[in-house]
């Protein structure tokens, strides 16, 4: 998925202005820590502005438009009267209620609903630049009003700007179905666990049995095709568990485990190399993980 992240105003923009707070400021915050919330999942982020530099607004969409990205989204801090609060989002007034847009917006809305407790001013339509020349899905949210004290005063709490970030960041990941980014295992010294190194005498069932794992996990885990390994040899380890055993009971047969506790077939065999599953005795232990 490709974010278009775009923090309202800046440069020779301040924006909106009120009890000792500039607009361009509190947006860009706000975006940075959205952006920085975001990156452990598989996403790109393409901000307007890093910055605080002046951005037109095609300067904006056109920028969104030819990176080709799948949602635009537009922060930004309210102003009216000094009486008025709240927070309020806003999609393209030519768009129906049921439209992807507004699907989308749904679920921002009550993520970051969920997360700060400014005035509910509820879901809106307009005809602002940012949400209309975007050719993709797009939402414009105001994040309080900075002329009034209460709404202020939040604004002012770093803590209060990390809520407003994380229920966007929320949002995004909800409304996308985003899935954190996988980390590959890496070779790291014998002593941290995650790697044995093949030493004479080593086979993957040796390997298997000291690290309590199977070998067909051991060969699944290092691209292995049959069970040849040769001193030197990085072998990567799933992580450490503890053995699982099993007390046989009358009438139990290494098939009739399996199938009872859902264990690929062959497994027993394989963990419990000694056992002779044709003499199994009653209240032997086996181990079955």
């Amino acid at each position: 998925m490709k974010l278009y992240l775009d923090p309202g105003h800046g440069g020779t923009d301040p924006g909106a202005q009120g009890n000792g707070l500039v607009e361009k400021v509190l947006t860009l915050a706000i975006a940075l820590k959205i952006r920085d919330l975001l990156k452990d999942y598989n996403l790109d982020v393409r901000m307007s502005r890093t910055t605080d530099k002046t951005v037109t607004l095609p300067q904006r969409t056109d920028d969104a438009n030819k990176w080709g990205a799948d949602y635009f989204l537009s922060i930004h801090i309210n102003a009216f009267n000094g009486k008025a609060n709240g927070y309020e989002d806003f999609i393209h007034d030519k768009l129906s209620n049921t439209s992807e847009t507004a699907k989308i917006r749904n679920v921002m809305h009550a993520e970051i609903i969920k997360l700060v407790d400014f005035n509910n001013r509820g879901k809106k339509k307009a005809n602002f630049h940012v949400i209309r020349e975007s050719k993709m899905p797009a939402m414009l949210t105001e994040n309080g009003f900075i002329d009034n004290k209460e709404d202020a005063a939040k604004l002012k709490q770093d803590s209060y700007l990390n809520k407003i970030a994380q229920g966007h960041a929320n949002g995004i990941v909800k409304a996308f179905n985003l899935k954190k980014k996988s980390t590959p295992v890496k070779d790291t010294p014998k002593s941290s666990g995650n790697v044995h190194t093949v030493v004479k005498g080593d086979t993957l069932w040796s390997i298997s049995q000291k690290y309590n794992t199977t070998v067909s996990k051991l060969k699944q885990l290092n691209g292995l095709k049959d069970d040849l390994i040769h001193p030197g040899d990085k072998i990567k380890l799933p992580g450490a568990s503890k053995p699982v055993y099993y007390t046989i009971e009358k009438g139990d047969t290494f098939w009739g485990i399996e199938k009872k506790k859902k264990i690929k077939h062959g497994t027993l065999q394989e963990l419990n190399p000694n056992v002779n599953p044709k003499w199994l005795k009653i209240g032997q232990k086996i181990r079955i993980k």
